[in-house]
């Protein structure tokens, strides 16, 4: 996954992290503006909140479209990502903000963040594009074992395998190997994959260490995704 992120920021950065917006527009005013109203629109769906003194993990941070307005708004942000590609563009966009701590992904795990160090955790349109079900269910799991005791995590994640199968017609293949259209679209690292739902249930009631942390969970729909799946929310108990 790596070295196909690594391609597509540089390829266009933003357009790779919403392709809601046209590929290769330029110009990221609205981009940064759509950042806040996303945070908002998961706190308000999942009726949680943040406070100023607040620890939280964004999860597949990308350029840091989401870490820039956390930062803003509590105490330190961990933004964490398997492309460093896309790590050096936040580090430029959040140059100024001296409580993010990127970190660079190995691709499975949340290594390099401890154990209940977190008051909340968010990934937006992230777990949709990996491959194995099986790695996104870890993240799952490792996101209770960074979580306090207390604490929530929101997440997107799909349960329909028909929108990850390859789609794209000749013409539109085409057009990409001529910088017209955006590339890897038929690439595994894009399409990603489906998770079930009891598979996840499963994972969501289990801490990345082995224990078990019997989180609630609730399901809502965000704007801002080609095909928005579900949002899980858990919360570890006090």
């Amino acid at each position: 996954m790596r070295r196909f992120w690594d391609a597509r920021a540089r390829e266009d950065a933003l357009y790779f992290v919403d392709n809601n917006r046209p590929y290769r527009a330029g110009g990221d005013a609205e981009f940064w503006a759509e950042g806040e109203r996303a945070v908002d629109a998961i706190l308000d769906r999942l009726g949680v909140s943040l406070r100023p003194g607040d620890v939280v993990l964004d999860l597949g941070c990308g350029v840091g479209r989401l870490t820039r307005p956390l930062a803003g708004r509590v105490a330190r942000v961990h933004g964490l990502d398997v492309s460093p590609e896309l790590l050096g563009r936040a580090r430029e966009a959040l140059d100024g903000h001296g409580n993010v701590d990127l970190h660079l992904g190995d691709g499975a795990t949340l290594a390099g963040i401890d154990d209940a160090s977190c008051d909340a955790a968010i990934s937006l349109v992230v777990f949709q594009h990996i491959p194995d079900p099986a790695v996104t269910l870890g993240y799952v799991r490792e996101l209770g074992r960074v979580l306090r005791p207390g604490g929530w995590a929101g997440f997107q994640v799909s349960n329909d395998p028909g929108v990850h199968r390859r789609r794209r017609p000749l013409r539109g293949r085409a057009a990409s190997l001529v910088g017209r259209a955006p590339r890897g679209q038929g690439d595994r690292a894009w399409l990603g994959s489906a998770v079930a739902l009891d598979a996840l249930r499963a994972a969501a009631d289990s801490r990345g260490d082995g224990r078990r942390a019997r989180p609630r969970r609730g399901d809502a729909v965000l704007p801002g995704a080609s095909a928005p799946p579900p949002l899980g929310a858990g919360r570890r108990p006090r």
